[in-house]
């Protein structure tokens, strides 16, 4: 079942699609799309794992952070800080629905919601599972797109119609998902497309020596940054659900 819904934090709206599956309750996961990304993602690649990951037994919510999408909020007030804030929510509204069992949660990020589920993970004891795909584990590069591009005082840049705030920047300096993930105790998946021009794959090994050996580190073979063929888009969904399912359970 396919259910649109939404949450609260910081006072605004989050727009969400809950999936669940047959029998419930199940364990639950959220997705966390990218950098101006949305929760369907790019060619629908987080409604097919949502859908998949469903089929299979797992409960998942796919939402917009504030400011993307469907969400309430400005995107010139977007930060990764805000985001892991919000992705933290969806942890306490998934955990809060009768059809999740609010004891096995995980988190799924792509791009820079790798980077956010990462932090999450991190600093939320409630993640029990964490996936993340073509991840970024250095935010003080993305800040280094927009750096150059702001004027004097200006406090936002117009980035191919989104309105991006100094405060992202500020803020992409300071936050360290490579020291968040190192409190984070449970297993990981990381994937990541070995010609990947977005995100370095050197990121992904960057993670993985973060977790110390509680990670499982795969290359995609010839992958782009979101998996833009059939073949690679079905081994990540496939590795991934498999992944949840052993750790989380049926």
């Amino acid at each position: 079942m396919e259910v649109y819904t939404s949450f609260e934090c910081g006072g605004e709206t989050v727009a969400a699609v809950l999936h669940t599956p047959d029998q419930t309750p199940a364990p639950g996961v959220i997705m966390c799309h990218g950098f101006t990304g949305h929760k369907a993602e790019t060619h629908r690649l987080f409604v097919q794992a949502a859908r998949d990951f469903a089929a299979h037994g797992l409960a998942v919510l796919r939402f917009d952070f504030r400011g993307s999408g469907d969400s309430a909020g400005d995107f010139r007030d977007m930060t990764i800080t805000r985001e892991v804030e919000d992705a933290r929510a969806a942890l306490g509204f998934l955990a809060s629905r009768p059809e999740v069992d609010g004891g096995r949660l995980g988190a799924l990020g792509l791009s820079l919601g790798g980077c956010v589920a990462a932090c999450t993970a991190g600093r939320d004891d409630r993640v029990k599972a964490l996936v993340l795909w073509s991840a970024l584990a250095h935010p003080t590069r993305l800040a280094n797109r927009f750096r150059e591009a702001f004027q004097g005082e200006a406090q936002v840049m117009d980035y191919d119609g989104w309105d991006i705030g100094r405060g992202l920047m500020e803020d992409a300096d300071a936050v360290k998902p490579l020291e968040d993930i190192r409190a984070y105790r449970g297993p990981a998946l990381i994937l990541h497309g070995t010609k990947d021009e977005s995100v370095l794959p050197s990121d992904a090994e960057d993670f993985s020596a973060a977790l110390d050996g509680r990670a499982t580190l795969h290359f995609v073979s010839g992958a782009d940054h979101v998996y833009s063929s059939f073949t690679w888009k079905e081994e990540v969904i496939t590795r991934s659900r498999d992944f949840l399912l052993e750790h989380l359970g049926r």
